[in-house]
């Protein structure tokens, strides 16, 4: 699938192994998290970046000790109307992961920018849309109502140090 960041599209040089494909000897490989979890001792003696995919059942909190060794966290959407991705995204940028989040699986280009405010910086996205309606959704929305938000002139990363130090948003009362 193409993959998105900064506002462009780039080559994955990510390799996905499967849960039983052997380790190569060297290079950036993403693995799922029950193979993490199983062969971790294994997975940080190898010669190259280590990326998880983590999926949307799974609690952010369960990262919480790979979080410094990870280079890469994949969330996968099953479908476009299951949003736990969005949530376990910025659980773990407030946990202070401030690697490469990549959002895989069904990304529509509308979902792109709101995916940017809880943290994502990468898309692995389909040939289903034009090349050119996912730039264009790259930078659609110049505003957000997210507090902490920002993104400097040029750059698409979203998340810094500053986010982890504004004031909690406290969920809202409901009507009703």
């Amino acid at each position: 699938m193409p993959l998105i960041r900064s506002n462009a599209f780039i080559e994955d040089d990510w390799r996905k192994l499967d849960g039983d494909e052997p380790l190569p000897e060297s290079g950036d490989i993403v693995v799922p998290f029950v193979r993490l979890l199983k062969e971790w001792e294994t997975l940080t003696r190898h010669d190259g970046r280590l990326g998880v995919v983590f999926a949307n059942v799974e609690r952010a909190e369960a990262l919480t000790l790979f979080l410094p060794r990870l280079a890469l966290i994949v969330l996968p959407f099953p479908t476009f109307t299951d949003g736990r991705a969005y949530s376990i995204a910025r659980q773990l940028r407030e946990m202070g992961y401030t690697r490469e989040l990549r959002a895989q699986g069904n990304v529509l280009p509308d979902q792109i920018q709101f995916m940017r405010q809880v943290g994502f910086d990468s898309f692995e996205v389909s040939d289903r849309f034009d090349a050119s309606m996912w730039l264009k959704a790259e930078r659609q929305m110049s505003l957000s109502y997210q507090r902490g938000f920002t993104r400097p002139a040029g750059e698409a990363e979203v998340w810094s140090e500053r986010h982890r130090e504004a004031e909690p948003w406290l969920e809202q009362p409901h009507a009703g």
